[in-house]
């Protein structure tokens, strides 16, 4: 899981990208292909949170 803490980047997951800000989760299974971006100039910081692997495929709160 990935919580975004502090700005603004997009993310793309498999085929999918997507605008991400501050105080989203993001929940990635295991194989799934992943990369973050900072398009800006500003801070982007997130945490990330290792748990047991999901059966599911992603989920975006």
């Amino acid at each position: 899981m990935f919580y975004f803490l502090e700005g603004c980047g997009v993310v793309e997951i498999g085929d999918e990208r997507r605008e991400i800000c501050k105080d989203t989760l993001i929940e990635i299974s295991v194989n799934v292909p992943h990369c973050w971006y900072n398009e800006s100039d500003k801070v982007l910081r997130f945490l990330v949170i290792k748990v047991p692997r999901s059966k599911k495929l992603v989920k975006i709160l």
